[in-house]
């Protein structure tokens, strides 16, 4: 990155300089599928957040066909201390990128697809609409298809929520991230209290709709902590979490306090199913949407005949 980093650093925890450990490292992107949704995204003049994130799981999660679209463009008007994406003063909104999208999803074929965005502070209502335009043109195309939307907060409007939520998308995912302690440092402009609105409206706007929501660790946060997280998300009735290592996109990143073990993610995952949730995902490498097929196949959900 050129010039002065946009980030403040914060040492929330000692951080971690040892190589990473061995059960962090995926295998490196290949396929058929992989190349074609790269060489289709470009072509149509998309972004992924597999590819913006720096997602570890972007080979195995393209290759079962299902992959993550970020609407609204490529840069974020928030600055999270975690986010690779780019942070700045976003284009104005493209109103023709829901049919874009839904064009890579029916040539490619997916089965799962996943719709997320940047957040766009200075236009939360037309966010959410085009949230809705993506969700309607997907299923006019590709009606066999699961959408899976990974909505920002729209701070707080709940009229933004209905509006996303009224186009029936299969599940709508919002992420908690972190504990409330480290919330000032890790999501910049977002609030713990906020979050757990959006997910409890969620049920109420919507009855059935399934929920999800996902946590990273290692920012140094404790597990005692993260206990009260899931059971703050299981109150909520949340169906669908996601617990995953956090790692530091580059050193103008929030550091990285420890690596969790595998058992300690066994561990947690043994903790949060004791909260209602209908499927849990914990592991180093979990991010949002991994295995995002087999969790929507767990909660019964299905695109068709919606």
């Amino acid at each position: 990155m050129a010039g002065t980093s946009q980030f403040i650093q914060i040492e929330l925890g000692p951080p971690v300089r040892q190589p990473k450990p061995g059960w962090l490292r995926a295998k490196a992107p290949v396929g058929e599928n992989f190349h074609n949704l790269k060489k289709l995204a470009r072509g149509l003049g998309l972004h992924t957040v597999c590819e913006s994130a720096q997602c570890p799981n972007i080979g195995e999660c393209w290759n079962h066909r299902t992959a993550t679209f970020m609407l609204l463009g490529d840069i974020c008007t928030r600055r999270c201390g975690f986010c690779a994406v780019p942070k700045g003063k976003p284009e104005p909104i493209d109103w023709d990128e829901p049919r874009r999208v839904a064009e890579a999803v029916a040539t490619l074929g997916l089965k799962h697809a996943v719709v997320t965005s940047v957040n766009r502070d200075d236009d939360n209502l037309g966010g959410a609409r085009v949230f809705a335009e993506t969700i309607g043109q997907i299923r006019e195309v590709a009606p066999g298809c699961r959408i899976e939307v990974l909505i920002p907060d729209f701070q707080g409007m709940d009229e933004a929520l209905r509006i996303v939520l009224d186009a029936q998308p299969d599940v709508l995912n919002h992420n908690t991230e972190t504990v409330p302690r480290l919330y000032r440092a890790v999501r910049s402009g977002a609030r713990y209290e906020r979050t757990l609105r959006l997910l409890e409206n969620a049920k109420e706007f919507s009855p059935g709709m399934v929920t999800k929501s996902g946590v990273m660790v290692g920012l140094g946060e404790t597990i005692p902590e993260l206990v009260e997280v899931f059971r703050d998300l299981g109150t909520r009735g949340v169906d669908i979490l996601t617990v995953g290592q956090y790692l530091r996109p580059s050193r103008d990143h929030l550091p990285i306090a420890r690596f969790y073990t595998p058992n300690e993610f066994d561990y947690l995952k043994e903790e949060a199913l004791r909260f209602g949730f209908r499927h849990v995902e914990s592991g180093p490498l979990v991010r949002s949407s991994y295995h995002a097929h087999e969790q929507a196949d767990a909660t019964s959900t299905s695109a068709v005949g919606r």
